[in-house]
């Protein structure tokens, strides 16, 4: 089960330039579906990096899935030798995106934002009409359902604002 409070302090304390995605964004939506990991989009400069690397070390990232003893070296090099990273750590799962389907990098996501209070610390998240972008370009069958709860909780959202 991931801690998202104490992931996210993690990486809030960290100064690390993040935007949440995924499941937990939909959540700060209003959505009703449970998530197992955090997704995040990262800025990829070498001190932001470097941060996520020493933010998420004590933690001890390990590739989500691998078998046991695969050796795998959580350093920068890593990081900037690869793109996107699905994480297990000792307090839960993470998914860290260089580049997301449908919406590109971190810098291209930015404007697509808003600050919003997630346990205690203010993150940047994926406003709800790119997160439902994003999620129908991934193309799975549960980003479809995630899709029509969105843009239904959109839709009501939309109402009450007019």
């Amino acid at each position: 089960m991931t801690n998202f409070p104490e992931l996210i302090r993690v990486l809030a304390n960290a100064h690390i330039e993040f935007i949440i995605l995924g499941g937990v964004a939909a959540r700060a939506h209003g959505s009703a579906r449970f998530t197992e990991d955090l997704d995040i989009s990262y800025r990829r400069t070498l001190t932001n990096i470097a941060s996520i690397v020493s933010a998420l070390a004590p933690h001890k990232p390990y590739l989500r899935g691998a078998p046991p003893g695969l050796p795998f070296a959580w350093d920068i090099r890593t990081i900037q030798n690869g793109l996107n990273f699905t994480l297990t750590t000792s307090l839960g799962s993470i998914d860290l995106l260089g580049e997301v389907t449908g919406g590109g990098g971190y810098d291209d996501l930015l404007p697509h934002c808003e600050t919003l209070d997630f346990f205690g610390e203010s993150c940047l998240c994926l406003n709800a009409k790119t997160l439902i972008k994003v999620k129908r370009a991934a193309g799975r069958p549960k980003d479809f359902e995630a899709v029509a709860e969105l843009e239904a909780l959109l839709e009501e959202r939309e109402k009450v604002e007019s």
